[in-house]
């Protein structure tokens, strides 16, 4: 028997239409969402008072309209109604941030703390994420949850690091953060995180193999728009493909991987920044270019091998990404069609388009994603 649809749920439903359209257009009139949605004016009415009443949704000066002789109150969300927040755990660091409705970025903090797998650090950690959370000036029932990005692959339930030999915490629980905070929490792999922020930036991208060049490398293949996470867990670990079998070791005990030759730990020097590095660089200074030159060999042919088994776009990304070129994207093509059996167009490679902050924002969009797919706004 069919079951027919309540009241109820048609007065929630254009709320939700009514919620979502606002959203995605920024800043509308009563008789833009009218029209649009084909809704009543006075149920248009009818919603956005309640709307505003419950903090969704607030006047945001008059707009120009078409539909009536003079200006309307211009409605918009309240982008800070609901926030998350992002946490980037690294050996030495921890770079918080967090972002609205509309994942920009409203507060940022970094902090010197080295990682231990111990009580003293996850309380610690905790703390500035409260002194983070306090410095924003927001309630806590406006934080929709807290995502930990970690150098390492995790469950699918998010709970557990099922391999992060970078930073020793192989078995590690979201426990550790989730007892010691109010909000909900998760762990998340940099990579998939980076790869979110990318989605994120770009929403027409439904297709690609993201590459992030970080003080590790990562990856992740994005397929229909959704970030393939593979039958155990490990889909996209390009890192761990050897390059060259005699090569330096990698931490995952092997030699000659992918990691070892495409990460900025590889090809910066232990007192190098990237931003001395890359100055060097553009100034044509030998040794760097040298350096550099080397390295895009080495990406060209990760590229090229990677792209023989998915013919896709290629988005580099990563903390390397905002020294990237386009005489670097020429340099690549170049090298690539060398390599390559066939004529490549010089379309599949792409630079991030989100290359500051990736990885904690990505942390902490799918919260924002989450409320916003919610049915219940």
């Amino acid at each position: 028997m069919k079951r027919s649809i309540t009241p109820n749920q048609i007065r929630q439903n254009n709320r939700s239409l009514i919620y979502d359209f606002i959203y995605k257009n920024r800043k509308v009139s009563q008789q833009d969402i009218s029209y649009a949605l084909h809704l009543s004016r006075p149920t248009v009415t009818a919603n956005l008072t309640a709307m505003e009443q419950d903090g969704l949704v607030q006047k945001n000066g008059l707009i120009d309209t078409e539909y009536v002789g003079r200006k309307a109150f211009a409605y918009s969300i309240v982008p800070d109604y609901r926030i998350s927040l992002g946490v980037e755990i690294l050996k030495k660091e921890v770079n918080l941030i967090a972002v609205n409705l509309y994942g920009e970025k409203i507060g940022r903090m970094e902090y010197r703390i080295s990682f231990e797998p111990n009580d003293s650090y996850f309380q610690a950690v905790s703390n500035k994420i409260l002194e983070f959370k306090a410095s924003l000036g927001t309630a806590d029932e406006q934080i929709l949850g807290i995502g930990f990005a970690v150098q390492g692959l995790v469950t699918p339930d998010k709970k557990t690091i099922l391999y992060g030999e970078i930073l020793s915490c192989t078995g590690l629980s979201i426990t550790e953060f989730s007892l010691r905070l109010p909000y909900p929490c998760s762990f998340i792999h940099d990579a998939d995180s980076a790869a979110i922020s990318e989605l994120w930036a770009w929403p027409e991208l439904t297709d690609a193999f993201y590459l992030s060049l970080s003080r590790h490398l990562g990856a992740a293949i994005i397929s229909k728009g959704i970030i393939l996470a593979g039958k155990h867990g490990h889909s996209s670990t390009i890192e761990h493909i050897q390059m060259q079998p005699n090569g330096v070791k990698c931490y995952c005990g092997k030699r000659g991987c992918m990691e070892t030759l495409l990460s900025l730990t590889s090809l910066l020097d232990e007192s190098e920044t990237p931003e001395m590095f890359f100055a060097n660089v553009r100034q044509k200074e030998p040794s760097a270019l040298k350096r550099w030159n080397e390295f895009l060999t080495n990406l060209a042919k990760a590229v090229n091998m990677l792209h023989l088994i998915y013919d896709t776009d290629f988005i580099l990304g990563g903390y390397l990404a905002q020294y990237l070129c386009q005489e670097d994207i020429d340099f690549l093509h170049a090298q690539i069609q060398q390599m390559t059996p066939f004529e490549e167009e010089h379309d599949f490679l792409l630079i991030s388009r989100m290359p500051r902050h990736n990885i904690s924002i990505g942390a902490a969009l799918p919260y924002i994603q989450a409320f916003l797919n919610s049915t219940v706004i």
